[in-house]
């Protein structure tokens, strides 16, 4: 099971998404779809997916939080492979259909072939042709934009996120230089880092933009046991009144999920009691309790 896991929040296009991406990617799949009955947005669709070996989880929840740029994905087609920019530009092509361009494909002083592209579901995509001649990158990195308030704190991010996690690894950073204004010299132009069986990409930007980090695409921690739910949730919450439901803001405003690896099993596979009963105990809770999870799924008292 992937560590951490991306959540897109939709309004209620959670199964189409999910099925449109899984045409667009080779090697991926939807892997469950569990519907939670009677929550405060009505009956919800959760589905879970792979593309390319890579886990994204996807809610229907209601209009509440509209999917933006702050949080991307980067796709890395391997440049020494001679069919990767055509499968680039396909993908490219599937994905702006119904979509908004934000950084034109073509070429770029870090790559022959990139593009960043915004889906027709508000998801956002930077396609790359990677540099035959480096290391090997991974097929999808989630990919953090600082903007606004938390804009120059990128690297202080990265830090946190490195103390946060038992398994971690510091990557490469790149800083702007002088006269790439308003971005001030120093603060990070790309960096990326390793958290457990996943990479993730930081980067400032001090431009005009009209989004910031939300609860639409937050970051879901599996954890094997109450402690280490209690662990991650005690280093991460920064933000009481967002915390409800396992959801917490971190002092970034990145929005993250720490639940217990087992709740996706009881999800997936129990019951419809069984998955009403769960629902209707997690649905109190804050932090969540894995030892009433675990009552509420056997149907104890």
């Amino acid at each position: 099971m992937q560590k951490i896991v991306p959540h897109l929040w939709f309004d209620t296009e959670a199964r189409e998404a999910a099925e449109f991406y899984c045409g667009v990617f080779a090697d991926s799949e939807v892997s469950s779809i569990t519907t939670l009955t009677d929550t405060p947005s009505g009956d919800c669709d959760v589905v879970s997916f792979r593309l390319r070996s890579y886990e994204f989880m996807a809610i229907s929840a209601g209009p509440l939080f509209r999917i933006n740029p702050s949080i991307s994905f980067i796709v890395n087609f391997e440049g020494d492979d001679p069919g990767a920019a055509e499968r680039l530009d396909r993908t490219w092509d599937e994905l702006a259909d119904g979509g908004a361009e934000l950084m034109p494909l073509g070429e770029y002083p870090f790559s022959k072939r990139y593009g960043w592209i915004q889906d027709r579901y508000g998801v956002s995509w930077q396609l790359i042709l990677s540099n035959p001649e480096g290391d090997p990158r991974p097929g999808i990195v989630p990919s953090l934009m600082f903007t606004g308030e938390v804009c120059g704190r990128a690297e202080e991010a990265m830090n946190f996120y490195l103390s946060v996690f038992s398994d971690a690894e510091r990557g490469q950073v790149a800083r702007y230089l002088e006269g790439v204004e308003p971005d001030e010299p120093g603060t990070v132009m790309f960096a990326d880092f390793r958290l457990h069986d996943g990479w993730f990409a930081a980067m400032d930007s001090a431009r005009e933009h009209d989004f910031g980090f939300n609860e639409a695409v937050s970051l879901m921690v599996n954890c094997a046991d109450q402690a280490e739910i209690d662990r991650h949730w005690e280093r991460l919450s920064a933000v009481p009144e967002a915390e409800q439901c396992g959801w917490l803001k971190d002092r970034f405003g990145v929005s993250w999920q720490v639940v217990p690896a087992e709740m996706g099993e009881m999800m997936a596979s129990g019951t419809r009691e069984q998955i009403d009963r769960v629902t209707r105990a997690f649905l109190p809770m804050k932090k969540f309790d894995l030892a009433e999870l675990r009552r509420a799924y056997r149907g104890a008292g």
